[in-house]
Order: C-alpha cells, then structure tokens, then sequence
C-alpha cells in the first residue's frame, strides 16, 4: 500500500496559481453574482452568472474594455447601438466608453466568463444609465 501511495504521489501534478486567499467568494446582486477568478495588472477575470429573466444595468465604464464568453445559456447583449443574441461559446467585445447591457432572456441561468481589461477595474469604474434594480446614476 505504502508503495501505490509514493506512485501516486510522484504520478500527481501539483496546482500551481492558488492564492493564500484560497477561492474567491461570489458576490451576489439583485440580478444574480459574479466571482473574481484571477486579478493582475490591468486585467481581471470574472465568472457572472444572470438569473432567468434579468439584467444588468444599462451602463458604461470610463477605464475599461470587456470581453464576454458565453459558458451556458442565452445572453441577449447591447453595445452601443447594436443588439445581438449570444449561446454557448459565442463572445463579444466591449469597448471601453461603450453604453452596454447584458440581459438573460431564456429560462436557465446565464453563465459568461468576463474578460476586463484597462488601468482601473474597480467596481466603481460603472456609470449607470437606466437599471431594473433602482440604482441608476443618470
């Protein structure tokens, strides 16, 4: 048994990129929650997951471009003037100083990945037009 356990062992390859703060804790908002899964330098990576029948604001950010990968569902997606439908592994590009809006129109929960990019990715970098949940600035 002892030598199954050092085959096993050598034989397992260690997870590298795991913070001492361990996994990151899910925020939850009216219209679902978000989870930071990596921070750096000018980036940051979120897992959003939109509840059926919901949507984020209508906002824009003054510092940040976002990248939108589709893990499960439907998103429906307005970026400027433009509206489009997004499904499984289908992505979007979001200008940085672009009014946008994510929307779940289906019946499961929407699952996206988010890719930020810019010189500041605070949750305060959002000026809200319009939003569902009374927390609009404008």
């Amino acid at each position: 048994m002892a030598q199954l356990t050092e085959t096993v062992a050598k034989n397992t390859l260690a997870i590298t990129g795991i913070t001492p703060r361990g996994i990151a804790a899910s925020e939850m908002r009216p219209w679902g929650s978000f989870t930071v899964l990596e921070e750096g330098k000018g980036y940051k990576i979120k897992r959003i997951e939109v509840n059926p029948g919901h949507r984020l604001s209508l906002q824009m950010h003054h510092h940040r471009s976002e990248h939108w990968i589709v893990v499960s569902g439907t998103a429906k997606v307005v970026c400027g003037n433009e509206e489009i439908l997004l499904s499984n592994n289908q992505s979007t590009y979001v200008p940085q100083c672009t009014v946008h809006r994510l929307e779940n129109p289906g019946v499961i929960p929407l699952v996206l990945i988010e890719v930020q990019n810019g010189e500041y990715l605070g949750e305060d970098d959002i000026i809200r037009y319009q939003d569902d949940y009374a927390r609009s600035d404008k």
